[in-house]
């Protein structure tokens, strides 16, 4: 294997017919059917080796969807690959027409631990789908072993108060690590659904909904304090998934990171997962134990701190395509007229073009996104079944 294929796909809630997930929202068999044959075909036209879900609500839907794809990649084949006895069937653009179906696959499901199942109420999960397989069970981050406490640090003349801190229990959503046989190599992926930006309102004791949900007796405070908290919680997240990322970094595993991240690759809560962007020259910088102005870090210890940095940043698959192709604009979400990308694929520096002893180079960057219509046209009712984001798929080749 000289090639592989790594792709995000949010699918929008992924469930069976009949099924009610949010409050009020189910699919008919027809709406069902629908649904998973617009699935089908998109992963179809993806063909990745290895795909990170979100949103999936039941993993008997999301094997459905694959059957029906390796179902087409299969009628597909027999209809436009010459079989051995043409004596054309050598020519390389047939190896180009071809797909690969999934029925070998591995499948990971990572369900939320927060859903119950209760009608109405139910939570989505994310999956991992991979032709390479995985070289050893994967791994759900989710329910942290202890209450994880972040303190604020008191303000210049408070020292002595208590600044409060952030606390969190659970991820909102579960992250799914894998490590994939890829070449002579394993590379460690995580696929991550972090917080949305939809305010976290609380309700009362004893009343059916939050003040802050009626729409009708507007409180722009309170939503901006939902917004707030949603933000915290994204943000924490993040942390946790940085965390994660440094450990295996530092067991010398490459690292590939992608998913629905809710925020766009210069957000902070996305700078917290890929890391610092070392300084130009540390030489100039004060020391952190300054005892005069003329305090600075040596060349030995510029270069210390730049290799500590890159060692541990990951690198926008977006942007390097965007480098390399001079194209300056992908988006994978559109919503009241702002057009962003929320969904990533990051990767260690073992994939990176400017690294002598990178593993693998991304050769081409895809996204589809003509299905996405902005919320405020009139046409964004009628694809409520389709993904209401754009797919992302890195096209990887690896160093001989």
């Amino acid at each position: 294997m000289t090639e592989f294929t790594i792709a995000s796909f949010n699918v929008k809630n992924l469930i069976g017919a009949d099924r009610e997930y949010y409050r009020f929202q189910t699919y008919t068999p027809e709406e069902y059917a629908w649904k998973k044959d617009w699935l089908a075909d998109q992963l179809l036209t993806m063909d990745a080796d290895i795909i990170g879900f979100q949103e999936i609500f039941e993993e008997d839907a999301l094997q459905d969807v694959i059957a029906e794809t390796s179902r087409r990649a299969r009628d597909l084949n027999a209809a436009t690959i010459p079989d051995p006895s043409k004596r054309y069937h050598r020519k390389a653009i047939f190896r180009k027409l071809a797909v690969d179906p999934y029925d070998d696959a591995a499948l990971a499901f990572a369900p939320n631990a927060a859903d119950t199942g209760e009608p109405g109420q139910r939570r989505p999960g994310v999956a991992i789908l991979s032709r390479l397989g995985f070289a050893e069970p994967p791994e759900i981050i989710q329910d942290l072993p202890g209450p994880l406490d972040i303190p604020f640090a008191p303000l210049r003349g408070f020292e002595h108060d208590d600044a409060g801190f952030f606390r969190i229990r659970r991820l909102s959503r579960p992250i799914l690590k894998a490590r994939v046989p890829v070449g002579d190599t394993v590379v460690t992926i995580f696929n991550c659904h972090l917080k949305s930006k939809l305010g976290e309102h609380i309700t009362p004791p004893g009343a059916d909904f939050a003040p802050e949900q009626d729409l009708t007796d507007y409180d722009p405070v309170g939503r901006a304090l939902g917004s707030l908290r949603a933000g915290l919680r994204r943000m924490a997240e993040a942390w946790v998934l940085r965390r994660a990322i440094v450990d295996e970094l530092a067991q010398g595993h490459p690292v590939m990171v992608l998913g629905d991240f809710n925020d766009s690759e210069h957000a902070v809560s996305s700078e917290i997962i890929t890391g610092e962007t070392p300084f130009k020259n540390y030489q100039w910088m004060l020391r952190h134990d300054a005892r005069s102005p003329r305090d600075r870090y040596s060349e030995a210890e510029h270069i210390q701190i730049t290799e500590a940095i890159t060692a541990h940043r990951l690198h926008s698959a977006e942007s390097l395509f965007a480098r390399k192709s001079r194209r300056d604009m992908v988006f994978t979400s559109a919503f009241g007229g702002v057009y962003e990308s929320i969904d990533q694929i990051f990767m260690s520096r073992h994939f990176h073009p400017d690294n002598a002893n990178r593993l693998a180079e991304m050769e081409y960057f895809s996204v589809l996104n003509d299905h996405l219509t902005d919320g405020s046209h009139p046409e964004a009712p009628y694809n409520k079944l389709a993904s209401d984001h754009g797919q992302i798929i890195a096209h990887m080749r690896l160093n001989a």
